[in-house]
């Protein structure tokens, strides 16, 4: 007994929450650092949802697919339609005026880039 390992809990595959992978880009004149864009749209997102949608939607921006004008932000699938309207309220990231448009919405990363073509 001394040798096994105690059992891992494991959730349902009906209770894991859904994901989406919102794709924007973003209209500037100069290439954008990662640290200004998220903390706009973070801030954008905790305006229009407040502290508990925002702690529904789970939105997080994957630095890894970030390219200077274009990124990627993973959701909740219940939330896609918020988050959505939050990048369009975003005008301004550190001292450039930006407009963001959200290019596709998808279920999966893979998906996502090859309907983009990335």
């Amino acid at each position: 007994m001394a040798g096994k390992k105690p059992a891992k809990l494991r959730r349902m595959p009906s209770q894991t929450e859904r994901k989406r992978y919102v794709f924007f880009s973003i209209q500037s004149s100069m290439r954008l650092d990662f640290s200004e864009a998220r903390n706009a749209i973070m801030g954008s997102m905790l305006g229009w949802m407040g502290e508990s949608g925002m702690a529904k939607a789970k939105p997080w921006v994957i630095r890894n697919l970030w390219g200077g004008k274009e990124g990627v932000i993973q959701c909740s699938h219940k939330y896609v339609d918020d988050v959505k309207f939050a990048l369009a309220l975003v005008r301004q990231i550190g001292d450039s005026k930006a407009i963001f448009q959200t290019t596709r919405v998808s279920g999966t990363l893979k998906s996502g880039k090859e309907k983009l073509g990335t």
